[in-house]
Parts: structure tokens; sequence; C-alpha cells
């Protein structure tokens, strides 16, 4: 998961694979509220692994409810049968109203009976997003529920500690028009406390309809058949329990799945690949969102699928405007907003009122940074209107702390101009799909040359590798540690017995060498060798194996594979020089040998090595006279890049020089 602080996409051209969704968000805390409700245990299938799951796992453990991880991988809830082993607890369900709503139901109703008191918050942004119309329909019941800020609004209290008796002979009027997660709310918990019928009636249009038909189907799962009169009347049957079906699996997220619906959409396939294959979610899924599907046809993608899976290529080019009601798809028509970016003329998405209190304001939101490439937008209270842009602009997307417009504005670095596009905060996709950019780039393609590489160069012990770490970390690109791959090359002939001046068994290792890096680690062969690889010895080692022209050969190839989506640093002694030499930032550190000696000293008595300074320091000079020296890819600046002396600077200023130079080289410069 990337977790910078932007997250700069570029132009992308074309995309084909197969995407594996994440379990759905809907079902994943409907299913856990329920397996944490019924009687028996529960094994959970491909359970989403978010955000607002993990809020809900905490929250059920902090009730009492006991949670296990089988050795298959699935989730085991031992259900508390309705009861209430904690009875006063405080809650803190950060921006999750799938875990907010249903539980604030649930608990107040037992809290109601069996003398209970909680307390509910979020994040700022939840104590924003309206519950007072839950709150009118529990206080109906009989439940003291208290909103400790503002009327309507959470933090709320639920409970004052005595037992109430609820008033279930009359029904229950709740507001079906500003979120359906009121009524699956009511839904969900009414079933604890059914001793006689008890009847919901809903108050206006019912929105967001295909959510509730996911409540009532997971309901039946768990035992309780809900009879219902059109989308007004729903009655819960006297008697009714939860009971365990013993094991349930979670499809993958159709609203996940509207992203690389419109990616196979409107992206030529690559190369070799016939579009796009998503895995875990069909044409039969229980989710409303899956009729993305039935719009993603209107403007033009060719779709077909089966029971767990979906094929999606390219149709119709631009992409057909459309004017579409999207009741039965609140969330995913998010992403036919950004569609209509590419399309003929100009589309019309009605009937998305709830837009205005989810994570954000959704149709400001998608107005404001569907005017950033340059589209012609008008927003009303329940409507958004795109005219695509004739001239594409590009910019920096504020995601509002809101997982789906992230995901949705990615699909903007297809624009025919050629624009990358920045996208703020991408962790905040960890909501419902953590993996999202990573997924995305598995299976997106663009030429070599536009996947941007910042290489930095440098000679020994000049902290080259750290800073270029650092600055990888900040940008979430990958890192290429040339040195670390000669240092890796060395001791994997050590491992072997190889003598290092045998240069073609040596170029034959290098050609095959299992190397990767992750979270400033470096493993050979799945084993971590980070520590080894710094050592004086493996040093001296490796400076003896870059002499061999064949192993520099050898390692070219393998360099040349890290650069890949959505960029690069690199650094070693000849990375701007030989390996990238059109990298569009080259960046030559160095520092004093005295300097760089002892910082190497420091390193190695921190770790407790045994060192002298004087020994390092002519090491040093001896290596430098060689690197600079040597008839291949001798050590030296390239001719275009920016010197950096950190002899008297600390690693955070450097890199902070480093990412200004690269902000210039950038079209967000000037934002």
């Amino acid at each position: 998961m990337y977790t910078t602080a932007f997250l700069d996409l570029p132009h992308l051209t074309s995309a084909g694979g197969t995407v594996r969704l994440p379990g759905s968000k809907s079902i994943s805390n409907r299913v856990l509220l329920l397996a944490a409700l019924s009687t028996g245990h529960t094994d959970i299938v491909d359970l989403l692994d978010s955000d607002d799951t993990q809020v809900m796992l905490k929250a059920l453990a902090q009730l009492g409810c006991r949670i296990e991880t089988q050795p298959d991988g699935a989730l085991r809830v031992h259900g508390l049968g309705g009861q209430l082993p904690v009875k006063q607890a405080p809650l803190f369900l950060g921006n999750a109203g799938t875990a907010m709503r249903p539980l604030t139901a649930a608990l107040a109703l037992l809290a109601s009976e069996q003398g209970g008191s909680f307390e509910l918050s979020g994040i700022a942004r939840m104590h924003e997003r309206p519950i007072g119309d839950l709150v009118d329909a529990l206080r109906q019941l009989g439940c003291p529920v208290d909103c400790l800020g503002q009327e309507g609004y959470p933090p709320l209290r639920l409970g004052d500690g005595a037992a109430h008796a609820l008033k279930l002979d009359q029904p229950i009027r709740v507001r079906g028009d500003v979120s359906s997660q009121f009524l699956t709310a009511l839904l969900l918990a009414l079933p604890l406390v059914a001793r006689q019928d008890v009847v919901i009636d809903v108050v206006g249009e019912l929105i967001s309809r295909p959510y509730i038909e996911i409540t009532l189907n997971l309901l039946a799962r768990f035992g309780v058949q809900v009879r219902r009169d059109g989308w007004q009347r729903f009655t819960i049957p006297a008697g009714s329990r939860y009971t365990s079906p013993g094991l349930i699996h979670v499809e993958g997220d159709a609203s996940s799945a509207s992203y690389f619906i419109a990616l196979g959409a409107l992206a030529p396939a690559s190369p070799g690949t016939d579009g796009i294959t998503i895995e875990g979610v069909g044409l039969s899924s229980i989710q409303g969102d899956i009729r993305f599907v039935e719009a993603a046809r209107l403007m033009g993608a060719d779709v077909s699928g089966e029971a767990n899976r979906l094929h999606i290529r390219r149709g119709a080019w631009p992409l057909k405007a459309i004017e579409l009601d999207c009741n039965h798809i609140p969330d995913a028509a998010m992403t036919l907003a950004v569609m209509a970016l590419y399309a003929d003329s100009t589309t019309t998405l009605r009937n998305i009122a709830s837009w205005r209190v989810k994570e954000t304001d959704r149709i400001a939101a998608m107005a404001a940074e569907c005017r950033k490439f340059g589209a012609t937008v008008e927003e009303g209270v329940d409507f958004i209107r795109v005219t695509p842009p004739t001239t594409w602009t590009t910019g920096s997307i504020h995601t509002y702390d809101d997982h789906r417009v992230a995901m949705c504005f990615s699909l903007a670095a297809f624009n025919p101009a050629g624009l990358p596009v920045r996208i703020e905060d991408p962790k905040c996709v960890a909501k419902t799909f953590p993996d999202y950019f990573e997924a995305l780039f598995e299976v997106c393609q663009t030429p070599e040359q536009a996947i941007p590489v910042i290489c930095i160069d440098g000679p020994t012990a000049s902290g080259k590798g750290t800073l270029a770490s650092e600055v990888a970390q900040r940008l979430g690109y990958h890192l290429l540690d040339s040195g670390a791959l000669y240092r890796a090359t060395a001791l994997a002939a050590q491992d072997a017995g190889i003598d290092l001046d045998n240069e073609p068994a040596l170029a034959r290792l290098a050609a095959q060498l299992p190397v990767r890096f992750q979270d400033h680690r470096v493993f050979l062969a799945g084993r971590d060798i980070t520590d080894p690889l710094r050592l004086e010895s493996t040093g001296g080692m490796a400076s003896r194996v870059s002499q061999h022209p064949s192993v520099r050969q050898a390692l070219h190839a393998l360099q040349l594979s890290f650069r890949r989506l959505p960029g690069l640093v690199a650094d070693g002694r000849d990375m701007g020089t030989v390996i990238f030499p059109h990298a569009q930032l080259k960046v030559y550190l160095t520092a004093s040998a005295e300097q760089r000696a002892q910082r190497r000293y420091k390193q190695l008595i921190s770790k407790g090595n045994t060192a002298n300074i004087d020994s390092l320091l002519a090491d040093l000079k001896v290596r430098d006279q060689r690197d600079t020296s040597r008839a291949v890819a001798p050590l030296k600046p390239a001719e275009d890049a920016l010197l950096l002396d950190n002899s008297d600077m600390g690693i955070e200023p450097s890199v902070q020089l480093v990412l200004s130079w690269w902000q210039g080289k950038t079209v967000f410069s000037a934002r």
C-alpha cells in the first residue's frame, strides 16, 4: 500500500491482464456483525482486509467477541448469541459508515434490553455525517440515545445502563431518501428483539435499493427471512434468531470492480492480451453495483462474464455519453463521471443525492476534480453533468480522504494529451482496496521512456543508498541499489564457491540473480542479506566483481528491469552515465573522503563491528582511485547531473533538496 503524501501516475497507454478483487466492504462488515450476533461460530473466507473491516473487528473484540484466524486463512468468529458479555465500552469507528450505522442500531437495542451503555465516535468527518433518522427510529422504539455533540450526528451514547422495555407494537418509521444504511441498520438489529412481528415503514423513496438486497440476502443466510411489501414495508417475523451458516464466502467487491471495468472500456488492450479480466465477482453477484456493467455497456464497453469472472474490452471509441438514473449504483456511479471525460458529448448522472452525505460531498468533489482536466461540469442537489474537455489539462487531485475519489481519478492517466496525474494521499484507498494502485500498475502499460527515473550516483560511502531509499519511499517509487547487486553477486559467488576472478562463472551467476528490495531491506532468493551486504569485506569483493565487463553486461539487463510503474530511484556509480542515460533527474552525491570515512566508521561501530578510521580512509581512497580509473563505466558525474556535496548536510536536508529538484521537473511544479 502506498503511504506517500502523493503519488504521481505517469501517462498510461494500454491495459491488459487479470485483477483479483478484494472482498466486498458492504458484505464483509455485514457478515462480521451477523456472525458476532449469531449462535455458533462462523468461518469467513475472503474477508476484505481494510480500514473499515479492521474498525469493525476491533469493535467486536471490545464487545467480547472471540475472533481467530484459522490455518487455512479463514476468520472464525465465535457468535455472542445476541448477548452482551461487555455492557459498557467506548468504540471508535473511524470513518466507517458500514460499522457506525449497524452497530448503533444493534447496541442501542441490546443495551436497552440488557442494561448497557456504549459511546460511539469517529473521525471529524464521521461527526459531520447525519445519523438523525436512525436515532429518531431508535427513540421510537424506546431506546435511550443521546447525541453528544450536534443533535442528529455522532458521537452517540447508546443506553443508560438500565434495562428498558421496547415498543415493538407499532411500525417503526425511518426515512429512506438520505441513506439506505439506516434501514440496513434496523434490519440487522431488529431480529435480536423480535418477540413479535416487527414492522419497518420506509418514509419517502428508498435510495440505494441494491444495498438493501444485499442485507436481505445475508439475513437469509443467517436464518432470518424478512418479508417485504415493495420497498416501503419490511416485516421481521416473530421469533427470529440468528444462527451461523458455518461457512460463508465473501464476494469480490463490485464497487471496486467498476474501476477495472472502466479501465477495460477506455484503454486499448495491451499487446498479447484480450483486455481486462476481473476475478472474484461475476454477473450473478448479489451486489447491486454489478449493474455498473449495464452502464458501462451503454457507454460502449464490451463486457462478458460468468459466475465469478468478468471480461472487458474497449468497444465504442470515444465512449458514448449517457443520461442515467444512478439510484441503483450509488457508489459505482462515481466511476461514470470519470468515464464521461472520454465520452463524445455531455453525460448526466441523476438521482445521486446520497453522494452528498458520504465520506465527503462527492458531487462537489467530483465536479471540482473533473474541472482540473478541462471538463465543463454542472452540479445540482442530486445530479452532475460532465462535458468532456476540448483541450485536456491535468492537476493534483485532492482526494478528501475518500477512497473512491482516489481510485476514480487514477483513470485520468489515460488522457489523450499524454499528461501525468497526481493523486494526493493515496493511502486513503485502504478503506476498501489497500493494494489498488499495485493492482492497477500490474495491468497497465506505458512506453518505457514515460516511466520516470531518478539517478543518484556517487563514490563509496557517500550516503547515496540511504538517500535513494528515502527519496523512493517518499515518492512511492521502486528502488534499485545497483551497488547491492554487485555485493549480492559477490555473496552469491562466495556461497557457491566461485572464485572472484572467474569472470564467466560470475557472469552466469549475475544474469540469474534473484534479488529484490523491500522496506529498506535486500533479499537474495528470499533470504535477508541486508546486514552482510554492508560489511566492508563484502564491499571489497563487490569492487572486484564490478571490474569484470561480462558481469556488468549481465547485470545491465537486470538493472533495466527495475524500471517499472510508477517510477524508479536508482543509485550506484554509473546509473546516470550508462544504465539510464536519459533519466529525468540525475544527482551526483559526494563528500570528502575524510567525511565518508567518519560516516562509515560510525555506522560500523553502531552495529557492534570493530573498525579503524585510518584503515577505512585508506581503503576508500583506493576504491575511489579504482572506480574512477577503470576502463568500463568509470565513476564520474553525468554531464547533466546536479552536484550535491553533503559533507555538511544531514540526510533529511539532502532528501528535501532532491525532492525539490524533482518537483521542479514535473508538470505540477507551479501548482
